[in-house]
């Protein structure tokens, strides 16, 4: 049988391998899924206009991110449970992260824990998400197991007050992992794991008290309001990522590739801003860029490529995107993903 050739075969491939509730926990959104169909229809909706004779024989695809460097403008965004995926889970992402010489965000909801991530894929550029926890004290643990496990940034996902209701989850009774598999970066001073708990009282002082907390720059991910985005940079915040965490928290919000622009002109340049959600093709990538962003973060494609051949898998989606980036980057006539502007896109009337 043919290896898969693009991140929508590779979906289809894992959907045949993974057990239906947990491909239905990757898979799903909140509600009735508007948002997370929303994300990838956007991309479909807006039309490249290129140049020519651009006269570039390799294009430069290579972006550095608050210090760290990645081969092409395309992250591992924080998705949780990997192991439900492939037995070896985050740190088979990590290597094939590693590989392909991009930066990995680790979730706190990880099946294992950032220290041993790292210690399996050695030079990866790992960054740690985080979510507040209503106990400080735990929350400054999880920060210090992030910067002892060399994390470059700390992300912080502000837009998860509460859980959102998945109706697949419901449909399928999935609210715990299997026996033998834990969310490995909640485990406390006894080697206790915590549940992960949500507060509807966090606020821009918890991000206050993170960057008083740790010298790692502070990423605020969930940002689609622009005045949250101008208020962040208050708080000392370094980086923004535009998102609606995959459709799978509030429905009916708008799609991130839409939330862009309007965020990328409140900051004025002034930190980057990343985007994650519905990114599908290496032309969803020079979209997001051409509107502002300094880079995407994909998700569920990284989970397709672990469930459907491990860490071979997600090399394989990672180097698809990056050869589509290279390619549409050479047909739209740009030498450089850091040369490209508002004007190669069309958005609908």
């Amino acid at each position: 049988m043919r290896p898969p050739t693009s991140v929508r075969e590779f979906e289809a491939a894992a959907r045949a391998r993974l057990d239906p509730a947990h491909y239905d926990y990757f898979a799903g959104g909140a509600g009735d899924e508007v948002t997370l169909r929303a994300n990838e229809a956007a991309f479909g909706r807006l039309a490249l206009l290129p140049r020519v004779l651009g006269g570039a024989e390799k294009p430069e695809l290579g972006v550095t991110l608050l210090g760290d460097r990645a081969a092409a403008p395309v992250l591992v965004a924080p998705t949780a449970f990997h192991r439900l995926a492939h037995p070896e889970g985050e740190k088979a992402t990590a290597r094939a992260a590693a590989a392909a010489e991009t930066i990995m965000i680790v979730s706190m909801a990880a099946t294992v824990a950032v220290a041993d991530v790292a210690a399996a894929a050695p030079g990866a550029r790992l960054w740690f998400q985080l979510y507040v926890q209503p106990d400080p004290a735990f929350t400054e643990l999880l920060v210090r197991r992030a910067e002892d496990a060399g994390c470059g940034a700390l992300v912080v996902t502000a837009d998860s007050p509460v859980r959102g209701r998945r109706d697949r989850d419901e449909r399928h009774g999935f609210h715990d992992l299997p026996a033998g598999l834990c969310c490995a970066n909640m485990r406390d001073g006894t080697g206790r794991v915590r549940p992960i708990e949500f507060s509807p009282a966090i606020s821009w002082e918890h991000v206050d008290r993170l960057r008083d907390m740790t010298s790692l720059p502070i990423v605020l991910k969930g940002v689609l309001h622009p005045a949250d985005a101008r208020r962040a940079l208050g708080h000392g915040v370094s980086a923004l990522i535009v998102s609606n965490h995959g459709g799978r928290q509030l429905d009916t919000v708008p799609a991130a590739v839409e939330a862009l622009p309007d965020v990328v002109e409140a900051v004025a340049g002034t930190v980057p801003v990343l985007l994650d959600g519905g990114v599908r093709r290496g032309t969803d990538v020079l979209k997001a860029l051409a509107l502002g962003a300094s880079a995407v973060a994909v998700g569920r494609p990284v989970v397709w490529g672990l469930a459907a051949d491990g860490e071979r898998g997600v090399r394989r989606v990672l180097d698809l995107l990056r050869t589509e980036v290279e390619e549409a980057l050479a047909l739209c006539g740009a030498r450089s993903v850091h040369d490209l502007g508002a004007d190669l896109v069309r958005r609908p009337c």
